[in-house]
């Protein structure tokens, strides 16, 4: 963990690059004067005092600590997911029979009169909140510190979960799941790199596997906590008490000493905005005797408003720059193809797999059954390819080897059940076939984070989540639904369906021959000089050890 004074000598040191923005204020404010920096003891009072006042590192918040922290907030926000889709909070319409007598619907259905369509928009609501605000959170960490970011996004998560519980009608809920999905979106940008950074390097896959394992996880808690809650006290319950159990882990984005992440410049500290007031009240007391206040404070305001439009116009250039380097890494572009065609069926298999499962072997408890299969699967699977690439050597080529062997023989596995007329055999082919492809989960991330520069980890989590959901998982279930009407044969649907699973693994294959470089280790644009590299260490490193 880094010391109180290393940071103290590091932000004297970048006084002058976190004072950059300031320049052209200073300029306008003496054009006509020569400038001299202020005088040494002020500015070492103004270091001091403010020095003095600054909390300690946290000791307590280790690497570990990071882990099992990032890994409950994951969970909640799956929670949530599983929650709204539960029998308990969603409910069901009100309905009447053929001699007029109706029933009375229960949950949001029922108690804001849904039709199905209304009902399947609040499910994917969020999506809209979370592929808009992705790449947005993701440029603002190379200007705002990430950790407090994240701060800012689980404290807009809590609101929303609040106000869901808290709507009146369809579009009230409707536009608060939305700012649930803006909410949640900070995080998944920025949690991954943040882990990546303090894992011990021996187990980096395998602390992102622990990482993304909270989401079956996180689901399932979901539909039984939103089941009790909604049938033994009211669904809006269940959304205030996500709330509540958010609100902790908000309140930490803000309080805790901000963590840095690596590849992006610390965000202009405290001493340097002293040091700088102090050198810019300097220079205007020298500025009064030649120009006048009123013009002063003229030449500020324009000054201001400049910097305001420069700055938004740098950041969209930026953005754009970098998402145009990002298109152009093949390594990144290949894995993220990949992950949109294994996305298109696990997403596929989520929502029709229950109602394939019924016609094809007439289950009478499909939903527990896919459910159950996919929870323990989701969880042995993920921690698994986790801990199989770090025993490997964890490689970019090592992932698109477990990538495309995982996958190639999931798919193997899945078809050859769908086509067995044996439940029991199905169910045996299946798991197996569940546990391969959920292998993939944290490789795939690995390789999200390691192919592109440690500046470009937060936008390259954005643009691939962003690109799996648009072109994998949301066009999936309709796409599958106008096969269904085609052919009206679920188990010929659900082989063609499964078959995709063999271009994922194609894909990923390719990019065994690839060349690829884990660009870890290179500096980000933001590491102007030797002095700021310090800052730009994980504040937790050298703490793996510790719990």
């Amino acid at each position: 963990m880094l010391s109180a004074s290393s940071n103290r000598s590091d932000d004297v040191v970048d006084v002058d690059q976190n004072s950059q923005p300031n320049l052209p204020i200073q300029q306008s404010k003496n054009q006509s004067l020569s400038h001299r920096p202020p005088p040494l003891a002020e500015v070492e009072m103004a270091t001091r005092s403010l020095s003095e006042d600054s909390p300690p590192t946290p000791s307590w918040f280790t690497p570990k600590r990071l882990l099992v922290i990032f890994c409950v907030i994951n969970m909640l926000n799956y929670v949530d997911r599983g929650a709204i889709a539960s029998n308990g909070v969603n409910g069901s319409q009100r309905t009447c029979d053929d001699k007029g007598i109706c029933t009375s619907g229960s949950g949001i259905q029922g108690d804001f009169r849904l039709n199905n369509f209304q009902d399947g928009v609040l499910s994917s609501a969020f999506m809209v909140g979370l592929l808009v605000a992705s790449p947005i959170f993701a440029s603002l960490a190379k200007s705002h510190n990430p950790f407090r970011l994240i701060g800012v996004g689980l404290s807009v998560w809590t609101f929303a979960t609040a106000g869901c519980g808290s709507s009146f009608d369809f579009w009230s809920i409707a536009i608060c799941r939305m700012l649930v999905g803006v909410g949640e979106a900070s995080f998944i940008s920025l949690a991954a790199p943040f882990i990546d950074d303090n894992a011990p390097i021996p187990q980096k896959t395998a602390w992102l596997a622990m990482f993304y394992m909270c989401i079956p996880t996180g689901v399932a808690l979901g539909y039984v906590y939103g089941g009790l809650v909604g049938s033994h006290l009211n669904w809006r319950y269940a959304f205030w008490g996500e709330a509540i159990l958010m609100l902790p882990f908000a309140v930490l984005g803000f309080v805790i000493k901000p963590l840095q992440l690596k590849g992006f410049a610390p965000a202009e500290s405290g001493k340097a905005q002293v040091v700088a007031s102090v050198s810019e009240g300097s220079e205007a007391s020298n500025l009064n005797d030649h120009v006048s206040e009123d013009i002063s404070d003229q030449a500020s305001e324009r000054s201001i408003k400049s910097i305001g439009e420069s700055r938004f116009l740098n950041q969209l250039s930026q953005f754009s720059q970098d998402t145009k380097v990002l298109l152009q890494e093949k390594v990144y572009v290949v894995n993220v193809l990949g992950y949109i065609a294994y996305n298109f069926v696990i997403g596929a298999y989520s929502y029709w797999g229950p109602k394939a499962g019924y016609n094809i072997y007439h289950m009478s408890n499909a939903d527990m059954m896919f459910g159950g299969v996919t929870i323990v699967c989701g969880i042995v699977g993920t921690i698994s390819g986790g801990f199989i690439l770090d025993q490997m050597g964890a490689t970019i080529s090592n992932a698109f080897k477990l990538l495309s062997a995982a996958t190639f023989l999931g798919a193997i596995s899945c078809l050859t059940a769908f086509c067995l007329s044996s439940l029991y055999g199905f169910l045996a082919l299946f798991t197996v076939g569940e546990l391969l492809v959920f292998a993939t989960q944290a490789p795939v991330n690995y390789v999200c984070l390691h192919s592109v520069k440690p500046s470009l980890r937060a936008l390259s989590m954005a643009i691939s989540t962003v690109s799996i959901h648009i072109f994998g998982d949301v066009p999936s279930s309709p796409l599958v639904g106008v096969l269904q009407d085609h052919v009206n044969n679920w188990r010929k649907t659900t082989l063609a369906l499964t078959s995709i699973f063999f271009l994922a693994a194609g894909i990923w294959f390719v990019g065994i021959f690839l060349k690829s470089i884990d660009k870890f280790n290179e500096d980000g644009e933001n590491q102007i000089s030797v002095d700021s590299k310090a800052n730009m260490k994980p504040l937790l490193e050298g703490n793996g050890d510790n719990l």
